[in-house]
């Protein structure tokens, strides 16, 4: 029966072997109904450098199927033949036919495995040097390790060797750059919580901070990153990540579904900003725009001020908690992606934007080149040229690899994609490079570290900041901003963002009635809604936009026309008077504002009003204006005015409201009636003067008579 066994899977092994070859599905297939992991777990060294130099090629086998097998064989594959460009390394590692994977040139390169029960890993070793393996030339080759059963490969992991032989010419050695994100999502809408009670505690929305920078959170990874990293990679910090997470550091409250809860002081929270602050302070370190706007929707809804509010927010708040100086002009886009007029919006800044890092989609090389171009550019701008600095796709790509690839591979990848680089045909002078994983990625702390460290010692590599990268000789021509409509789509909406514009220009009322003319209370919020972090998550989005909203409401209800009746019209006796109008201040500041009064009906009733000085307003105080009016003659009934209340500038704060104006109408009568009553008055005061000389007189007689008797 064995032997029956073995035989039919040898016939099934001659049968399969063509068809694998012809067909990579039926291959994959076969790999996957198998379900063997092959792992490669070290190659010392990593770079041979010597013809005789013995390389070791360790790594394990498990048995995933399920049941027990047997007749297995490991397979150490190579060839002599180097790849000749970057784009064949990229086939060579998507490529899952086992059918393509490179020969084995001699028997000393497989070894048996004993046999496997399910979930059973067996270890294996192969050792080799470069003439043994035909390796001649400075380059990158294509190495294998596959597992077979019965002459068919079952399972394979693919990788690279970068032979570097000391007696050729050294390659140029190009200049790479690290740019590292430390960017998260708004955790908060207002700054502090509203509610009674709060003691101006912040307000978050969620908690996920407070997980992030602990364990194996996604912050705590970059924190120990940043811990190891050179000086010369560069760090983009986004600010409002910093603000929040000093909020933390003392009590702060979390909203629920039934309110709101109190949490204490977060520890971790304080930890983690002395890291940052102690790890970065020789490094340069670039302040993203405050909760990192998506610049290109703000551009294309017309709400340009907010990325100049960005900018300059973000500068001084990380400033204040990393204490050292930041650059702010500087700028990675969401996605990497600008298009002409985001570009000229950041050029016109205060801060004056004058260098972009930008995905390779956004600034492909025209005409197109086989060989990896120069990261830097020039472009430009309303506001003249900028520099842009272009990152290598497989590059950044490796710094946060997809899946569970192993640091090993991961490292050999590296190694030999800047091999190759360096390799390339053509290249005369040395080349600048730069690596920017996505922007809020989630890092492997030992990879990374690895790949860093790897850099720093490869002989065609050196480390620099991403301010040394510069347009020079070896730049290439570039097709410009290429901005798709795919693109567009990604951004946050004007749909998304109509809302937005309203509470920014409320906002932005709150403070300009005030006497101060200070920034806004709530500019850090406002700036958090059109953060780029909602492309994905518009829903939580608009519920911070909501929340926000609710709040500038409020406060914005806090300078208010009062009356005594609202209920009631009120009168204007004659044919003219004044109408007082009282302003109520409850905002907690000092404001200074303007009575807009028109009649709703000027056939009926004319306002001759017009504020020369704005009315000042303590705190908690009112302040009344007497508007003039004037009734129209022949004229009675009820009529409307419209009251707005105006910042100095002419803005209109809050709604405007309707008071309603009786007028009587009998103007002439009434005038009679009173300049009649006028002469009765008058000549009862005459009659009531006469009679008083007359008895005052007669009195006067009456004494004299006395006296000339006595």
């Amino acid at each position: 029966m064995i032997r029956k066994a073995t035989l039919l899977a040898v016939l099934s092994a001659v049968l399969l072997a063509p068809m694998a070859a012809a067909a990579p599905s039926t291959a994959a297939a076969i790999v996957s109904r198998q379900s063997f992991a092959v792992t490669i777990t070290s190659i010392t060294p990593d770079i041979p450098k010597n013809l005789t130099d013995v390389i070791k090629f360790t790594g394990t086998v498990r048995n995933d199927t399920g049941v027990p097998q047997s007749g297995l064989r490991v397979r150490l594959r190579y060839t002599p033949q180097r790849f000749t460009d970057r784009a064949l390394m990229a086939a060579y590692q998507t490529d899952q036919n086992v059918a393509t994977l490179p020969r084995t040139p001699s028997s000393n390169s497989a070894m048996d495995i004993e046999p496997l029960a399910p979930g059973q890993t067996a270890r294996w070793e192969f050792t080799a040097t470069p003439v043994q393996m035909g390796l001649r030339e400075f380059g990158v080759y294509p190495i294998a390790v596959d597992v077979s059963q019965h002459l068919v490969s079952l399972a394979a992991q693919r990788t690279y060797l970068t032979y570097a032989p000391a007696t050729v010419p050294k390659p140029p050695r190009n200049k790479l750059a690290i740019a590292l994100p430390v960017i998260d999502q708004p955790h908060r809408a207002t700054d502090v919580d509203p509610a009674p009670g709060a003691n101006g505690e912040a307000l978050f929305v969620d908690d996920k901070l407070s997980q992030s920078i602990t364990g194996k959170g996604r912050l705590a990874d970059v924190a120990a990153i940043a811990r190891s990293a050179p000086t010369s990679v560069t760090w983009f910090i986004e600010p409002s990540l910093l603000d929040d997470l000093d909020a933390m550091t003392r009590n702060y409250r979390v909203r629920k579904k039934d309110g709101a809860e109190r949490k204490p002081a977060n520890a971790e929270a304080g930890q983690w900003l002395t890291t940052m602050r102690t790890s970065l302070a020789s490094s340069p370190v670039v302040a993203v725009p405050y909760a990192d706007p998506d610049v290109a929707a703000l551009a294309h809804q017309g709400l340009d001020d907010l990325t100049n509010r960005a900018i300059q927010l973000g500068g001084q708040k990380a400033k204040a908690l990393l204490g050292r100086d930041v650059k702010t002009t500087v700028n990675w886009p969401a996605s990497g992606l600008l298009d002409p007029d985001a570009l000229d919006l950041l050029s016109v800044s205060d801060d004056k934007v004058d260098r972009v890092l930008l995905n390779s989609t956004n600034l492909p090389p025209e005409p197109p080149v086989t060989f990896t171009p120069d990261a830097a550019t020039t472009l430009d701008s309303v506001n003249g040229p900028v520099t842009a600095l272009v990152a290598d796709p497989e590059l950044s790509r490796l710094f946060e690899p997809a899946g569970s690839t192993s640091v090993l591979l991961s490292t050999q990848r590296f190694i030999a994609e800047t091999a190759m680089i360096a390799a390339e045909p053509g290249q005369t002078r040395p080349r600048s490079l730069v690596v920017a994983p996505s922007r809020r990625w989630d890092p492997n702390p030992t990879l990374v570290t690895s790949l860093m460290k790897t850099a720093n010692r490869l002989p065609w590599l050196e480390l620099t900041t991403l301010e040394s990268i510069k347009p020079s000789k070896a730049s290439v021509p570039r097709a410009g901003l290429t901005y798709t409509d795919e693109d567009r789509k990604e951004e946050l909406s004007a749909k998304y963002l109509e809302p937005v514009k309203d509470v920014a220009l409320n906002a932005q009322l709150t403070a300009l009635i005030t006497t101060t003319r200070t920034q806004s209370s709530f500019e850090a919020a406002v700036l958090r809604l059109t953060s780029s972090a909602w492309r994905n998550s518009t829903r939580m989005g608009r519920s911070v936009t909501n929340r926000v909203s609710t709040a500038v409401t409020e406060r914005m209800a806090k300078v208010e026309i009062v009356e005594a009746r609202p209920d009631r019209p009120k009168t204007l006796a004659g044919s003219n008077g004044v109408v007082p109008i009282s302003v109520r201040n409850s905002l907690g500041a000092p404001i200074a504002l303007y009575i807009d009064v028109k009649s709703n009906n000027p056939n009926l009733l004319r306002v001759d009003f017009e504020q020369e000085e704005p009315l000042s307003i303590g705190v908690g105080q009112s302040g009344t204006v007497q508007v003039p009016m004037t009734a129209m003659s022949g004229t009675s009934g009820d009529t409307t005015v419209t009251v707005q209340l105006r910042t100095a500038d002419g803005k209109a704060y809050g709604k405007p409201q309707r008071l309603t104006i009786r007028t009587t109408g009998y103007t002439g009568v009434a005038s009679v009636i009173v300049g009649a009553a006028l002469t009765v008055m008058l000549a009862a005061v005459v009659t009531r003067v006469v009679r008083r000389r007359s008895e005052r007189k007669s009195a006067r007689a009456a004494r004299n008579r006395e006296s000339e008797t006595v």
